[in-house]
């Protein structure tokens, strides 16, 4: 019964009481923001960081580099970054020592340079440019709405290993659909959750039947 009523979220019962568990806020936080071209690359990425960050890795997110541009162009931030990558990783570490946890991001940062998993990276310096890297990501939303006059979205659980096919054969599957904008991924890679944004002129029925149910039968044939 206790399953049942959590994977309803609650809409199978009665709240009548809440308890909130607050852990004490970390005393050490550091973040990376890399650039990488090539997906596979994203994943190898992230057992790295299993591997060298342990229990101080407390996120893992990545954007495409449209849904970086479209919070770019609405926040008015800066590209970390001087080149333009395909791809683009946050990775925030959470912890008690501020040297020893910038210690270990220091050694994963060598080792996938030195792999060349990923090809440029640039180290939050203060809590101001934590903040304001972390920006980028919070503002992709707030940029695609103001990118068009709708924005289908879809937050949905996919394998990691074809996490970003579901982006890349959406764009081909709306192609010369009219009103459609873009199509724009970015998401959680530790629980393989992927925001698909599709940002067009305005919602229409027709845009909507050349999506649905075709989003559904593509992640079904890869479930199952």
């Amino acid at each position: 019964m206790k399953q049942l009523f959590i994977g309803s979220e609650g809409t199978l019962g009665v709240i009548t009481g809440i308890s909130i568990l607050c852990p004490p806020k970390p005393k050490a936080k550091n973040l990376a923001f890399l650039g990488l071209n090539e997906y596979p690359n994203i994943l190898k990425a992230f057992l790295s960081a299993k591997e060298y960050l342990g229990e101080i890795l407390s996120a893992f997110e990545f954007i495409d580099n449209r849904a970086m541009h479209h919070s770019i162009a609405h926040s008015g931030l800066s590209a970390p970054l001087e080149d333009t990558y395909k791809f683009n990783l946050i990775i925030e570490t959470s912890g008690s020592n501020t040297e020893h946890d910038a210690e270990k991001l220091q050694n994963y940062l060598e080792h996938v340079l030195e792999k060349e998993i990923i090809q440029d990276g640039v180290l939050a310096e203060s809590e101001t440019q934590l903040k304001s890297l972390w920006g980028i990501r919070e503002g992709v939303t707030e940029g695609l709405a103001h990118a068009g006059g709708g924005v289908y979205k879809y937050d949905l659980s996919v394998g990691l290993e074809h996490l970003y096919d579901l982006v890349e054969e959406t764009r081909e599957h709306v192609k010369g659909v009219g009103g459609v904008l873009d199509v724009v991924g970015f998401g959680h890679i530790g629980d393989g959750n992927l925001h698909l944004n599709v940002v067009v002129e305005k919602f229409t029925p027709e845009i909507e039947k050349v999506l649905e149910p075709w989003l559904y039968e593509w992640i079904s044939m890869v479930i199952y």
